[in-house]
């Protein structure tokens, strides 16, 4: 069986094949923006142009564009392939990536919107990878596990100033093997980091 993995949450877009578990192609790209341009030209250019039976695919937290390009590039080749489509969230890949790493209890800390970060502890635990959308300072007083991993690791570790050690990592589509079946979803609602800023019209107040 054949699995593309789409990757669209970050700064990074990434995407990767595999073939009956072992990866055969990928490519991970730093592009800030522009995903949209790019994702199906990276996918394209993989064997077969990316054909597979089965898709992964981010759901974020993370850019709300990015994630939505993702989405509809995997729902629009499942239904092209007849393949099954799951998502993922994306915090959970960076924590495992992490912990091939070091083995260690895990604090992810990504870029949110607005200045705050996405935290979410990976120790186990029932509340595994619940996450909240928090104001450094907040996420300072919040603290952290035994180590942190994401873009904005290295500025949380040295704002708590303990020592703590931080992995500078985004996420990467060949890494998608490490996460476990609990972790993929067939529901591809997008996972937003924050209420939205605009209030539909039904929503504000009468003058």
């Amino acid at each position: 069986m054949r699995i593309l993995a789409i990757e669209t949450a970050t700064e990074a877009c990434s995407v990767a094949l595999f073939e009956d578990d072992q990866l055969i192609a990928r490519d991970h790209r730093v592009l800030g923006r522009g995903h949209a341009e790019r994702l199906v030209p990276m996918i394209a250019d993989l064997p077969d142009k990316g054909r597979a039976d089965q898709i992964l695919v981010s759901l974020g937290p993370g850019s709300f564009t990015g994630v939505r390009i993702g989405i509809a590039t995997a729902r629009a080749l499942g239904f092209a392939w007849n393949a099954q489509v799951f998502g993922y969230p994306t915090l959970a890949l960076i924590a495992a990536q992490a912990r091939q790493i070091s083995e260690r209890s895990v604090t992810v800390c990504m870029n949110g919107g607005h200045g705050e970060w996405f935290v979410a502890d990976f120790d186990g635990s029932t509340n595994d990878g619940a996450f909240q959308s928090l104001t450094p300072d907040a996420a300072v007083q919040r603290g952290a596990l035994d180590q942190i991993a994401g873009n904005r690791a290295a500025d949380f570790a040295n704002r708590l100033a303990d020592g703590r050690s931080a992995i500078d990592i985004l996420p990467d589509a060949s890494a998608v093997g490490l996460l476990h079946n609990g972790q993929l979803t067939a529901v591809l609602n997008p996972i937003y980091g924050r209420a939205p800023d605009a209030k539909p019209q039904s929503m504000a107040t009468p003058k």
